[in-house]
């Protein structure tokens, strides 16, 4: 499955966000720095992610964005199906009528893209933003570990 430039920076920016303490709104280009996201894309992101309630935003000197989702409940999934949709693996349908399409009833590999799609759909699914987190405290410590002999 492909992943989409703007579902790759959703992703970026809910990770950051969720690195974040709760009550403590981010501002846009904090955000965009830290993640290395365009911040004119990451505000049309933010309104997108906002709609789908996983993010609140705060007006004001001190406002910003803010997680509303508890990091451990919101998935990889979640965020990608908010941004891009349902996962395709191939093509449904076929490029000129008449010839079999890849996912046509008839093709001898449909069984073969649904396992691929359920997989990698179950992947993103079991994936929260918190696991993230916990991955990449263990790599930091890890990298200390290793410079401390």
């Amino acid at each position: 499955m492909l992943v989409s430039k703007k579902s790759r920076y959703a992703l970026k920016a809910v990770f950051e966000l969720s690195k974040r303490k709760r009550d403590e709104p981010v501002k846009i280009a904090d955000i965009a720095k830290s993640q290395g996201i365009p911040q004119r894309f990451l505000e049309a992101i933010l309104v997108q992610l906002k709609q789908a309630g996983f993010v609140e935003s705060r007006r004001g000197s001190y406002g910003g964005y803010i997680l509303s989702v508890d990091p451990a409940k919101l998935t990889v999934g979640d965020v990608l199906r908010t941004t891009q949709g349902l996962p395709q693996i191939v093509d449904c349908f076929a490029e000129n009528p008449g010839e079999e399409g890849p996912m046509n009833a008839n093709s001898i590999f449909n069984s073969i893209w649904e396992d691929m799609k359920k997989a990698i759909t179950d992947i993103y699914d079991s994936t929260t933003f918190k696991c993230l987190i916990d991955k990449e405290n263990q790599k930091c410590t890890e990298s200390v570990l290793e410079y401390v002999i």
